[in-house]
């Protein structure tokens, strides 16, 4: 009787927490309102390079993703002016879950499990309650010279963002937050795996440009400049990069 009664409480625990999930994500990509975001900086490896670089962040320096998603949004013909609106917390003093790249299904689903559990633990922030919530883990560029793969989880609108922890190097990291901003809106990446080139046309900010080659801007899912039949570039902040039709559709802006 009792093993049963748990049985129906854990089920309706659970049913509320998937039912709220879902509102959660609805409410993201309907476009009515602003989706909130908030980024959490990280020390990703304790120096104090990293420390005092994370000590000067500010807002401001998040601006350009917000203009980004202002100017694109206007041409797809959505309504709403402001579509992203981005806080910055305090920093956060714990490392999330590695992802289990190469893991199987059921390893990513538990690591999924345990990193809303960790950003449940430690979200610090006193604002709002944001929509999406981007953790951002920086590292010294002396020390770092490859970071690894970045996430974004629509299911929990969580993303994880490993980044280069210098001024100069601020605009690509926003081109890095807004692709996995972009994950938890229900983007899916438009490059190849392995290489990384971006994928024709989709891949492309003008697939119809002739030449096609160089393009001058970086669709935001492929993340890089297609420059060449066998080359792309890594574009250098939010001014290039674009959001392309199908990526459009994926979030919602186009039926």
């Amino acid at each position: 009787m009792w093993r049963k009664l748990r049985i129906v409480i854990l089920l309706f625990i659970l049913a509320t927490v998937a039912q709220a999930a879902w509102i959660a994500r609805a409410r993201t990509t309907d476009w009515n309102n602003t989706v909130r975001v908030a980024i959490y900086p990280i020390n990703g490896d304790g120096s104090s390079v990293v420390a005092g670089y994370i000590g000067q962040l500010g807002e401001p320096g998040f601006e350009p993703i917000e203009a980004f998603f202002r100017s694109e949004v206007a041409g797809y013909g959505v309504a709403l002016r402001q579509p992203i609106d981005i806080s910055l917390t305090p920093p956060v003093a714990a490392q999330p879950p590695s992802p289990p790249f190469g893991g199987s299904k059921m390893d990513v689903a538990l690591w999924s499990l345990r990193l809303r559990y960790w950003a449940w633990r430690h979200d610090n922030y006193r604002g709002p309650k944001p929509d999406v919530r981007i953790f951002v883990s920086y590292f010294d560029p002396a020390a770092h010279s490859r970071l690894a793969h970045s996430t974004g989880l629509q299911k929990g609108l969580i993303g994880v963002v490993n980044a280069f922890a210098r001024a100069d190097m601020d605009g690509s990291n926003n081109v890095v937050i807004a692709h996995e901003l972009m994950h938890t809106l229900g983007a899916t990446d438009k490059y190849e795996p392995g290489s990384n080139r971006p994928l024709f046309p989709d891949g492309f900010a003008d697939p119809h440009a002739v030449p096609l080659y160089p393009q001058s801007r970086a669709e935001i899912m492929a993340g890089r400049i297609p420059v060449s039949e066998a080359s792309a570039e890594m574009p250098a902040g939010m001014d290039e990069v674009a959001i392309g039709i199908r990526t459009a559709r994926e979030i919602n802006w186009v039926k």
